[in-house]
């Protein structure tokens, strides 16, 4: 299948009509996908595939061979900065990714250097120029970054974890050390951010996988001001004001109202937050992205056609939103499943989407 052309992201993003809701998913490009199993198999590893500008590409481009999507997010990793920062990325079979070095000292986090991407992750620039070029400007490229507080927990603990103890126990007994860890990795995600949308990302999202596990309060403090940090950088920089920030964590829906106040122009959510509570809470100008349970894509083809109903539904008129999963894809989903959810919202869309003049 030829990749199809599709300005609905951009246009959403310019508060223009489109004939139906724009639609990505978060890891499409993945596990699911038969080539990609192929693609890695051959590669050797998850890394040397991120680290290959052309097989990243050719991961991006894979599931847009496939499906009618309108966008293409780079493949890439949220861990890529510590890993340019010397930490021994490495993922461990069944268990994820892993640090060599985990840092928890003081010390240990002063002696960080705050990347500079065009030298330490020049690989990933280099895959977003390919795809830019493969796509010949058909679909909008996604660039990501992890936020500060997610990346510092794998960088703290040195791994995945359930309790998040040791981060914590940083948190309450060295807050000035885990300032220090946030601060230098809301630089380089600066830099990060900024290097990608020279390279022609038209798009960036921050990725914050575990913001939810702290309080409202901590998470206010520790994960979403250094993420307004990042986006305020990003909006007075002339090179990058003018791109749009999508903003996501998980288990956010405690916090929706400072979210929309974080300056980003679309708010990502979960599965557990209700669409219509996130629409009264945040107004009617926020484009809003997601939300159905990533699970769903177990399901028969006919339960997925209802819960796009629903959700459709629960949308409304207002075009204001960009059709996404509430996390990301699964690694044992059919791919027709995805097939099956694209086609329910082209279906079900023109009921809520008058045909718009294109043109404009």
């Amino acid at each position: 299948m030829s990749i199809l052309a599709s300005d609905r992201l951009l246009r959403v993003l310019k508060g223009q009509a489109v004939d139906h809701p724009p639609i990505w998913l978060m890891r499409q490009a993945g596990r699911y996908l038969p080539e990609y199993r192929a693609l890695r198999a051959k590669a050797g590893s998850f890394l040397a595939m991120c680290r290959n500008p052309e097989l990243a590409c050719e991961v991006t481009l894979q599931p847009l061979q496939r499906f009618h999507l309108d966008a293409a997010i780079i493949f890439s990793d949220i861990l890529t900065i510590p890993d340019a920062m010397g930490l021994g990325l490495y993922f461990e079979p069944g268990e994820g990714p892993k640090f060599e070095r985990p840092v928890r000292q003081h010390a240990e986090i002063e002696r960080l250097p705050v990347i500079e991407p065009e030298q330490s992750l020049a690989y990933v620039m280099q895959a977003i120029q390919l795809t830019v070029k493969a796509l010949q400007n058909q679909l909008p490229v996604i660039g990501f970054c992890g936020s500060p507080w997610t990346v510092a927990t794998y960088m703290v603990e040195g791994g995945p974890s359930k309790q998040f103890s040791i981060i914590k126990k940083m948190l309450y007994q060295a807050p000035q050390s885990l300032t220090l860890l946030l601060d230098k990795l809301v630089q380089s995600s600066i830099n990060y951010l900024r290097a990608q949308i020279i390279a022609g990302a038209k798009v960036v999202m921050i990725f914050d996988s575990w913001g939810g596990v702290l309080s409202q309060a901590d998470y206010q403090k520790f994960s979403l001001a250094p993420m307004q940090a990042i986006i305020q950088a990003l909006k007075a920089d002339p090179l990058t004001q003018a791109t749009p920030v999508i903003l996501f964590t998980k288990g956010g829906g405690q916090c929706l109202t400072p979210l929309s106040q974080s300056g980003c122009q679309v708010l990502g959510l979960d599965w557990m937050t209700d669409f219509k509570v996130a629409r009264e809470q945040v107004g009617p100008e926020l484009i809003l992205q997601g939300n159905l349970d990533p699970a769903l894509l177990y399901a028969s083809p006919e339960v997925i056609y209802e819960q796009v109903a629903t959700l459709l539904a629960q949308v409304g008129h207002h075009q204001k939103h960009i059709f996404n999963l509430g996390h990301g894809m699964l690694p044992d989903v059919l791919p027709e499943k995805v097939a099956a959810l694209i086609a329910a919202v082209k279906t079900l869309a023109p009921q809520y989407y008058p045909l718009p003049d294109l043109s404009s």
